[in-house]
């Protein structure tokens, strides 16, 4: 159950060795936080992610997953909670392709597609089912800017954080009433190994700074978080632009 500031005491990361989802756990073990799960390729990283964890205190556990091995989400997710009840699940995973090169080759857009959306709508019916069942819970959603409107430089990755917003946003009308809380997070341009050697975007925020406003949201039971907070008003802007001029924008 959570504690009295709203932080979990048992955590489930869906992308164990992302670097947003590694701040998170970080931010959250800092609080009250005692047990953590893993969940992601086996690699160097997450063996890393997991020893950097238990450094702080907590319990870590690693778990095999992979967004694109749908049929075996049901199965894997399902043991984790038929060991315990799991305070959050933070669904971390994606991958921002490479848009030059997705154009040409269409099995690596729908590789983007397949991972962003379909792996993610697969683990967050098995993880919202479970956490209804338990009846209580939050499922935080990393979504992206990029989803509120497709831009030509990136569009293939855009679409997919659309129709995982679109996705995360019903789930939580879905479980309103439960005791399951379903929180969307919209971050900018994030300084991570993923965006490495790309132009930097206006209002470039932070893995921590993503932690931080993850663990805010939680305190208020927010359903939409947007990082940092002032890209709410741009994108409100963004969205309404007529096309014409919107194409001419250096985005």
């Amino acid at each position: 159950m959570k504690d009295a500031f709203g932080a979990p005491q048992s955590l489930l990361v869906l992308g164990g060795a992302s670097e947003i989802g590694l701040a998170t756990a970080r931010r959250l073990v800092a609080r009250r936080t005692r047990t953590v799960w893993l969940a992601g390729r086996p690699s160097p990283d997450l063996t890393a992610a997991a020893d950097a964890l238990r450094a702080l205190g907590a319990v870590v556990h690693t778990v095999p997953f992979d967004a694109l091995d749908t049929e075996s989400h049901e199965e894997r997710l399902g043991k984790l909670f038929a060991e315990g009840d799991i305070d959050m699940v933070l669904l971390a995973f994606g991958v921002l392709g490479d848009q030059a090169r997705d154009e040409e080759d269409p099995a690596a857009a729908v590789r983007v597609a397949q991972t962003n959306y379909t792996g993610a709508v697969s683990a967050g019916l098995v993880c919202a089912r479970a956490l209804q069942t338990q009846g209580h819970g939050s499922l935080v959603v990393l979504s992206s800017v990029a989803g509120e409107r497709a831009r030509r430089a990136n569009f293939i990755y855009g679409s997919s954080k659309a129709g995982l917003d679109a996705f995360a946003q019903g789930l939580g009308d879905a479980l309103h009433g439960t005791g399951v809380h379903v929180m969307v997070v919209r971050p900018g341009f994030v300084r991570t190994k993923m965006t490495r050697g790309l132009a930097e975007a206006p209002l470039a925020t932070t893995p921590q700074a993503v932690a931080e406003a993850i663990e805010h949201g939680l305190r208020r039971r927010a359903e939409t978080v947007w990082v940092p907070g002032t890209l709410r008003v741009v994108m409100a802007a963004l969205r309404h632009l007529p096309r014409p001029l919107f194409r001419r924008l250096p985005v």
